[in-house]
């Protein structure tokens, strides 16, 4: 039985890899949505698959370092949507125990469940944190950030909809599952 909130040895490593690629993925392979500093984000969908993985503090690490450095390599880091990413990601992770994606298995129901946590994830954290913490910490305009935040929300959950789903169907297919070997 997997535990929620186990942090062994190798989701040390699996968050280390999964921050740097977020970081990565968020700096170079995005698409514009027409609304300012809004963007489509392939990190969310690989940082979907990492808090799927190896749980929520993995992904809530994963979000808060990764779009923490990105934003860092501009100037400074925009804390209000680091901490949403963070927040994102760690909804994402509780699906974690849940999912038997190292045993081979995402099926529908398995993909239903983590769609649901991730769509959860991404309206608690860019249509609740994001605009509500912009306003209180940068003093922004209310119509700006929520819409921002409505955008991004929609963007990200189909960037972990689709990619997020893809990769875990994908590593399910690499996994041996419980009885599936047999002697001869």
């Amino acid at each position: 039985m997997k535990k929620t909130f186990e942090f062994k040895t190798k989701t040390i490593v699996a968050t280390a890899i999964g921050a740097a690629l977020f970081t990565l993925l968020m700096l170079y392979v995005k698409i514009p949505t027409g609304i300012p500093e809004t963007d489509v984000q392939t990190c969310y969908g690989v940082g979907s698959f990492f808090a799927a993985m190896f749980g929520p503090i993995a992904g809530f690490l994963i979000g808060f370092i990764g779009h923490a450095i990105s934003d860092a390599t501009y100037g400074a880091p925009w804390w209000s949507w680091v901490v949403s990413s963070a927040i994102a990601l760690f909804i994402t992770g509780l699906s974690y125990s849940k999912l038997k994606v190292d045993e081979g298995r995402f099926n529908f129901k398995d993909c239903l469940i983590f769609n649901v946590f991730q769509i959860l994830g991404n309206v608690v954290a860019w249509v609740i944190c994001a605009p509500v913490l912009d306003i209180l910490i940068y003093k922004e305009p209310a119509n700006l950030v929520f819409t921002q935040g409505a955008v991004a929300a929609l963007w990200d959950a189909i960037s972990m909809g689709v990619i997020g789903s893809i990769l875990l169907f994908l590593y399910s297919k690499t996994r041996s599952g419980k009885g599936t070997l047999s002697k001869e």
